[in-house]
């Protein structure tokens, strides 16, 4: 099919790099003239493992080009496919780029003839779909939805696993306003095998997608909660509690009697806190879109506290056992929100700097790839904050470490290194992915969440 994508952000161009690798012909739009230069290229404008590989062979067999010129994309395709970003507002979501491409989109099928299918991925509350998107496309293109498709396909998309997400779904969700919508909409995906294809509404598309995200993060600060009552209960490890509790085969079933450990059992584990592009705005979003509705939501009102709170709990800790952070060499091991990205977007890495730095600690932050966009949020400074790919060079003469993201690089530090370098060693798990045991054995102080 010939697709077009508006908007080359993380979704719209993992998107159409993955369906141009089926086969389909995509065009990829976007404003700025050194993406779309960029993507022709074949450089990917993202960090995203496996991306850049499948852009070269999309680009090279023709599937795919990049540009700024909509209006002839929309009059060459048979879908449009809009992915641009719906940013936080004061917790609300921001849909003027939904809304400015709608018209735009409108506006081009005003003058088109064939059907044309258009398609919201773009992570929108319930009942955007169906009211503001319609009406505006209805109004841009003098046409009503019948005449032109709508449809509303959210994606599911981890960041570091994000190629193999999409080219490998466990489900695709396509919200369709009539049975013409979603058959083309499926078209799109016949080439996806194994992979049930959900036809509902458009609204129950939205709620879908939310609830998603929803349910993953209060599962990690349900964890983060328990962690806390470990702590506070002393000779209790909460690394225990969970591993022993998700054995369960309600939440680990057995197949020929091997356990088969779901991979929804990774956030049922403490650590320092979620972050990136999705759960804390979208959690955030569907909270400010409940109490819109008159509802005042708990669970996930929750889910949002604990959050914010949980980084700041890995200073307490440190001020509880150092009695003052001043002057403090302090290493954060991860800047990341998780490991194989550069986004460090809502990462607890940003309120365990900040938090420091007002306690006037000196921070080394150490990645292997995000250093640059944390200096975009919290800029180097000689005296206070210095950034490094290598963990030796930070750690010499360091006072503490804190373990933020869970890089394997990191993991695999020798805990004798840590006692070798630093001037105190210090270590803080703030993702419970090293061995206490080994730790103390090499002479290093070990402190974890959830272990008193």
């Amino acid at each position: 099919m010939k697709i077009s994508i508006i908007g080359t952000g993380y979704v719209g161009l993992v998107t159409g790099i993955c369906l141009a690798s089926k086969g389909h012909k995509v065009i990829c739009i976007d404003k700025k003239q050194e993406v779309v230069d960029k993507i022709n290229a074949m450089v990917s404008p993202i960090y995203e493992p496996g991306l850049e590989e499948l852009l070269i062979k999309a680009v090279s067999s023709g599937n795919l080009i990049a540009t700024t010129n909509l209006e002839h994309s929309v009059l060459n395709s048979e879908v449009s496919i809009i992915a641009v970003g719906t940013p936080a507002n004061n917790d609300e979501i921001d849909l003027s780029y939904i809304e400015k491409s709608v018209w735009e989109i409108g506006s081009v099928l005003k003058n088109k003839n064939c059907y044309h299918v258009v398609c919201v991925k773009s992570t929108v509350v319930p009942a955007t779909s169906d009211t503001i998107v319609k009406n505006l496309l209805e109004k841009a293109s003098d046409k009503m939805i019948g005449e032109i498709g709508l449809a509303m396909n959210p994606e599911f998309l981890r960041e570091g696993k994000a190629v193999e997400d999409f080219m490998y779904p466990d489900r695709i969700v396509i919200g369709a306003h009539d049975h013409r919508s979603f058959e083309t909409m499926k078209n799109i995906y016949k080439d996806f095998f194994n992979a049930p294809i959900l036809h509902v509404n458009l609204r129950t598309a939205e709620m879908i997608k939310y609830t998603s995200n929803a349910l993953l993060a209060t599962l990690i600060s349900f964890s983060n909660e328990i962690a806390a009552l470990c702590e506070k209960t002393k000779n209790i490890d909460v690394k225990e509690v969970m591993e022993y509790v998700t054995l369960d085969k309600r939440f680990n079933p057995r197949i020929d009697k091997q356990l088969v450990n779901p991979g929804m059992n990774n956030y049922l584990k403490a650590g320092c806190g979620f972050g990136g592009s999705c759960f804390p705005k979208d959690v955030k979003a569907l909270i400010s879109y409940s109490k819109g509705l008159g509802y005042q939501p708990q669970i996930i009102d929750a889910t949002i506290k604990i959050n914010k709170e949980q980084p700041l709990r890995l200073i307490k800790r440190l001020e509880e056992k150092l009695i003052s952070l001043k002057g403090k060499k302090i290493v954060i091991l991860g800047l990341a929100f998780k490991p194989d990205t550069d986004d460090i977007r809502e990462s607890p890495a940003i309120a365990i700097i900040n938090s420091l730095l007002e306690k006037g600690a000196l921070i080394h932050g150490v990645d292997p790839i995000a250093i640059e966009s944390m200096k975009k949020v919290i800029p180097e400074d000689k005296k206070s904050v210095s950034y490094t790919p290598d963990y030796v060079t930070a750690l010499k003469s360091a006072d503490v470490a804190i373990l933020v993201t869970s890089w394997p690089e990191f993991a695999a530090i020798p805990p004798e290194a840590f006692n070798k370098l630093m001037k105190t060693p210090i270590v803080l798990d703030g993702r419970r992915v090293l061995d206490k045991k080994a730790f103390e054995a090499a002479g290093v102080v070990y402190m974890g969440i959830g272990l008193a």
